[in-house]
């Protein structure tokens, strides 16, 4: 097939030029989506996406928006890059004579998803600390003004750490580990989304093709991205819930803490009841469709074999 012969390096430079792409796009619709996640009942200042970013723009101002957007645009480029090519390579590597059996493709997109970890986890936790930033200390100004000066609250607002900040502090106290706090509940989230994207992506996109080493249009590869990004990213919400909580270092006023994922998932059901393992599941599908629309197109146009000169010898 085809596919065999796009070189690493080309595979790698989609991947990343892809995260970049789709990372500023969606970057605001992923931060409404942690302060979401990161609410609970009684402590609530946002009520939908909309409101989220409302208020975001008023007390943050436009760029506040994109707060922790650094670190998701320095690190998308290998997380992403690892992804897609790692994916490739299980796909080539447990394909016989081109052909791929569904299970082999969820395999496939389980390797995928445990490679791409190493850059995910430690990304995500530092995203997270930066995005929820605003939400506690909005949250701590609204109790100051309604409890005094000299309250709790007022007492702790929290200062607005650097990403470099929070990676000094995490290695000096923990180590490298600091970084990968939630390293398990990233691959409970990463591993059933790759296994669920991957093959269905891959079904879907077949769906444009008219012959098996041809290559499917270029709307047909964004709306497969779209599709399995949405359905995959909807399927395991409630991981994802789970993630960000564990990886919220700074916790709200009254807001629970976590010793880890069964902990954290008992005392979430306990006390927000089942619905919270949905919070925010509709903004994530609106990040991660286009995110991985994009990332598909990209990919398959081959951005990357034009710039390294293997495009002519494709097209022999």
């Amino acid at each position: 097939m085809a596919d065999k012969q796009i070189s690493l390096p080309a595979k790698l430079i989609n991947g990343g030029i892809a995260g970049l792409i789709g990372v500023t796009c969606v970057f605001p619709i992923d931060l409404a989506k942690t302060r979401l996640q990161n609410q609970q009942n009684g402590q609530r200042m946002y009520t939908s996406m909309s409101d989220c970013l409302i208020k975001t723009i008023r007390s943050e101002g436009y760029f506040g928006m994109y707060r922790g957007a650094a670190v998701n645009l320095t690190l998308v480029t290998p997380e992403k890059a690892i992804k897609l090519a790692a994916n490739d390579f299980f796909r080539q590597t447990l394909s016989k004579d081109g052909k791929l059996t569904l299970v082999k493709e969820m395999l496939a997109g389980c390797g995928a998803g445990t490679c791409q970890v190493i850059v995910t986890t430690p990304m995500e936790m530092l995203k997270i600390q930066l995005q929820d930033a605003g939400r506690l200390a909005a949250q701590r100004k609204l109790m100051a003004a309604q409890e005094g000066p000299s309250s709790a609250a007022a007492q702790s607002v929290p200062r607005r750490p650097t990403a470099m900040q929070i990676s000094r502090e995490l290695l000096k106290s923990k180590g490298i580990a600091g970084l990968y706090k939630g390293l398990g509940a990233t691959l409970l989230r990463d591993v059933p989304f790759s296994i669920i994207y991957f093959p269905l992506f891959a079904n879907l996109n077949k769906l444009g093709q008219k012959t098996p080493d041809e290559k499917s249009p270029f709307f047909v590869s964004f709306l497969a991205g779209c599709a399995a990004g949405s359905t995959a990213a909807v399927a395991v919400n409630p991981c994802d819930v789970i993630k960000t909580r564990l990886q919220s270092l700074q916790r709200g006023v009254n807001e629970d803490t976590y010793s880890g994922i069964v902990d954290c998932a008992r005392k979430i059901w306990r006390s927000e009841g089942p619905a919270a393992f949905l919070k925010g599941a509709y903004c994530r599908a609106l990040v991660i469709a286009p995110l991985f629309g994009i990332a598909q197109v990209v990919y398959f146009i081959g951005i990357g074999e034009f710039l390294l000169g293997y495009l002519p010898s494709r097209r022999d």
